[in-house]
């Protein structure tokens, strides 16, 4: 099949598909005698499961990782279980990252008034150096620094 057909069987776009030649995470596809790529049900199979790698998160690198771990019927599962499981706690840690900078943002909002008046505490907040404050608060990583939580 051709690359447009293996996008649309896969879920994978033609772009991404070829992206993921030129990287080197899936081999080049074969040629028709006219130059086009032509795609295998194999290679289709390969395309969804990088496709629901992603969905999941993960990086390109952890993809390879996964692929190479996929096609090694000699590996144990102990390798795939602690590859997702970093994948796991990288995600926790984005998360708690997200929760604090909404919370910082929304205390920041909270203590807007958002009137007529010029004065804005979050433009002030956001231009404002540590230097000179309490630093026994500490931004977290994500966070802007600067902005106490």
């Amino acid at each position: 099949m051709n690359i447009g057909q293996a996008a649309k069987a896969s879920g994978v776009s033609a772009k991404m598909i070829r992206y993921y030649e030129q990287t080197g995470l899936i081999p080049a596809a074969d040629r028709t005698a006219s130059g086009y790529r032509d795609y295998s049900d194999t290679d289709v199979h390969m395309l969804r499961f990088i496709r629901r790698s992603r969905d999941l998160g993960f990086s390109v690198a952890e993809i390879g990782d996964l692929l190479g771990l996929w096609r090694d019927e000699t590996r144990q599962s102990a390798e795939v279980k602690r590859l997702a499981q970093g994948h796991i706690d990288e995600l926790e840690r984005k998360i708690a990252d997200l929760q604090d900078m909404s919370h910082t943002l929304q205390m920041l909002v909270n203590a807007c008034h958002g009137d007529h008046r010029p004065h804005c505490p979050i433009l002030q907040r956001l231009e404002t150096d540590l230097d000179g404050e309490d630093h026994s608060i500490k931004p977290r990583t994500g966070a802007i620094a600067g902005v106490v939580q």
